[in-house]
């Protein structure tokens, strides 16, 4: 049986991390001229918004997952008008680029929090790490929880941040394609990314390529944070 405590932290790190990525979309898109999030309440990091809009993806599916295998996964989505990315194709990569970027940025803070609390002897490099367990508490107490959730939202954080910027619709990646092709080239790309037949595809290709990049990428980023240490 599945750790409640920890799955409230994996949650709570699943729902911020989510949230942040979907409301850069939004405000990526409301700046270069697509209100449609902004209107329907997605320019927010309000967490009520996004869950009202996706409640399955959001809710449902993430604690189902971690009652089955102990890890989250779900999904949530900010609405944008295909009229505006076929006419701005440009405009609409940059949008798509904007939630995995967020995510990267989390990742920094992050790894900034934890030099922070190494030097203040508050956390400690482990000796080994894996997904949930990339920094130690030097003492008990809440500061154990503190670690355990900052090292879910690292990797969390990373994994959004990399199978995003995968390059098959209906991933991110895929959007930010005709940021290297020609207005008319672009144009034609995203008409055709844009049937419904490939996302299922899209989805499969990424899920089972990722089971090999993953731990390659999360090492990189762990070893960027800890130089010198060379965890493998």
């Amino acid at each position: 049986m599945p750790n409640l405590a920890d799955g409230l932290l994996w949650y709570l790190a699943f729902l911020f991390s989510t949230v942040v990525h979907e409301a850069a979309h939004a405000f990526a898109a409301m700046k270069l001229g697509d209100r449609t999030a902004y209107e329907g309440g997605q320019v927010s990091l309000d967490p009520v918004a996004h869950i009202r809009r996706e409640p399955i993806g959001t809710v449902v599916v993430p604690i189902l997952s971690y009652l089955a295998g102990g890890w989250m996964i779900g999904w949530a989505s900010a609405p944008y008008d295909p009229v505006w990315a076929r006419t701005y194709p440009e405009r609409s990569a940059v949008m798509a680029l904007a939630g995995p970027l967020a995510n990267l940025f989390i990742v920094i803070a992050v790894g900034l929090l934890i030099h922070a609390g190494i030097a203040l002897d508050l956390l400690y490099r482990p000796h080994s790490i894996n997904f949930s367990h990339i920094v130690g508490a030097s003492h008990g107490g809440m500061l154990v929880g503190g670690g355990t959730f900052l090292s879910i939202l690292f990797s969390l954080n990373v994994l959004l941040f990399a199978f995003n910027l995968m390059p098959v619709p209906p991933l991110d990646g895929s959007g930010a394609v005709p940021l290297l092709l020609s207005r008319e080239r672009a144009t034609a790309y995203m008409d055709f990314i844009h049937g419904n037949q490939l996302s299922f595809l899209g989805i499969l290709i990424a899920w089972k390529a990722f089971d090999y990049l993953f731990g390659p990428i999360q090492l990189f980023f762990i070893n960027l944070m800890y130089p010198g240490c060379g965890y493998h």
